[in-house]
């Protein structure tokens, strides 16, 4: 077993569990901002009892993206000591930031979002939602940064093999760095808005009628149908930016060989590296230059130019079109539902059954959006300057393979209890109500003046 390809798939699965549930707390944060300014303004219960059973998802997802973002610092260290060494100068500080001015700030107030409506007073409660829904942001804020300068790295120096930051602000604002924060942070508010749906849509049709639940579920397709069209812009921006610095990944994503003019758009293929062509190819003429280039004789960067430096084109070129097929599903379907919604009427069953599964279709983009961003550097683990293979460190094969198993037993596990919790959590919220924001009987008996015996 080569530890090089199982220590790939180990930290691979691990980054892809971990994704999951920062993809989650990120907007749910500022969607928890918006029902309690919604109750604020308007006194209304119903957005505080929405407030309430979403909190508990968020604190959930946020202790799992804890726990698993830990294994993952570890993994530095045992698989992959030659990254630290040779980049650990710019990496090192960046992940320190994100731990003081992100981790801490949501782990501090966290406590008050979900336990302290009844304690603090009601701008104190609504400040500390404030700065977690912030934390979470300048958590994905440094983390990108990161990560964006391992795809495009700007502002430092080699020295003695080892980087050295010449120009933090170009460092943290390197040349792809701005467009992936944005293209994540609505991937996050769609993986929201599409869980936040389809949990409504479930409690619907368990016969569940309540206020609060009407409210989340509009919310919820409102923010589906205004960002899924932005971030289908926007995604056409980030692409064009990764064909300026990354031509290569974005060669392998349209599986074309041959840098050229008139590329077709292929929608399917079976891309063979051995032979360089495709098999069984469906492609609309033109439209890979038209999308790309904006002009039907735009030349596109072929794979051919780029012989022993190019990414996986199996995996790069799936995983691209899986993201994007995930996204036109997503228009079509909370479309279809704010349309309803628009028109006053209830939303058809079979649209709500749809619904539910969609409700994990934000994680299948972002996992599918990420793949191709992460496989797409291929060979390189830092682009230009440190190539995977260099950095894995002396492990052998089976200790990676017994550890990756464990890994992926208690990963599965994990996941079918987190979806379960969320089962549960409808199910009672259909059974018994949202929790009501108004103080318990108890609070209300210890807030009334005793009475005097007779």
């Amino acid at each position: 077993m080569d530890p090089l390809i199982l220590s790939r798939i180990q930290f691979g699965a691990n980054v892809s569990f971990h994704i999951l549930f920062p993809t989650i707390t990120i907007a749910l944060g500022w969607v928890l901002l918006f029902f309690k300014f919604a109750y604020n303004r308007t006194g209304n219960d119903a957005w505080m009892q929405a407030y309430f059973t979403w909190v508990k998802v968020f604190a959930l997802s946020f202790a799992l993206g804890v726990v698993s973002g830990v294994t993952m610092s570890f993994q530095f260290g045992t698989n992959w000591p030659g990254y630290m060494e040779t980049v650990g100068n710019i990496a090192g500080p960046l992940l320190a930031y994100e731990i003081l001015t992100a981790f801490f700030l949501e782990a501090v107030f966290l406590g008050i979002m979900l336990f302290g409506f009844r304690r603090v007073s009601n701008g104190m409660h609504t400040l500390a939602t404030f700065l977690v829904a912030f934390g979470t942001t300048m958590s994905a804020f440094w983390i990108l940064a990161l990560n964006s300068w391992m795809q495009t790295p700007a502002g430092f120096e080699m020295r003695d093999g080892v980087a050295h930051a010449t120009d933090w602000w170009a460092v943290v604002f390197n040349p792809s760095f701005p467009w992936r924060l944005i293209h994540m942070l609505i991937a996050s508010g769609l993986t929201v808005a599409f869980l936040i749906a389809a949990f409504s849509a479930l409690r619907y049709l368990l016969g569940d009628r309540a206020a609060s639940m009407r409210k989340a579920l509009a919310t919820g397709v409102v923010i589906g149908a205004v960002l899924i069209p932005v971030q289908i812009f926007v995604g056409d921006l980030h692409g064009l930016n990764t064909l300026e610095h990354q031509p290569q990944k974005v060669a392998a994503m349209e599986a074309n060989w041959q840098t050229r003019a008139n590329v077709p758009l292929v929608l399917f293929a079976i891309p063979d590296e051995e032979a360089r062509e495709n098999r069984f190819e469906v492609a609309i003429p033109g439209g890979a230059s038209l999308i790309l280039k904006h002009s039907l004789d735009g030349v596109v960067p072929g794979l051919d130019d780029y012989i022993g430096d190019h990414p996986p084109v199996f995996a790069v070129f799936w995983a691209f079109r899986i993201m994007v097929g995930t996204g036109l599903l997503m228009l079509v379907v909370s479309w279809a539902a704010a349309w309803c919604l628009w028109r006053g009427r209830e939303l058809p069953r079979p649209l709500l059954w749809l619904m539910v599964p969609m409700g994990l279709s934000g994680w299948v983009a972002t996992l599918a959006g990420w793949y191709t961003t992460e496989i797409g550097r291929q060979p390189w683990l830092v682009t230009g300057v440190l190539k995977t293979a260099d950095a894995v460190g002396p492990v052998s094969g089976s200790h990676v393979g017994f550890t990756l198993a464990a890994y992926l037993a208690l990963y599965a596990v994990l996941l079918v209890v987190y979806l379960g919790v969320l089962v549960h959590l409808a199910r009672k919220a259909v059974a018994e109500g949202d929790p009501e924001p108004a103080p318990a009987a108890a609070d209300r008996a210890l807030s009334q003046p005793a009475q005097p015996a007779e």
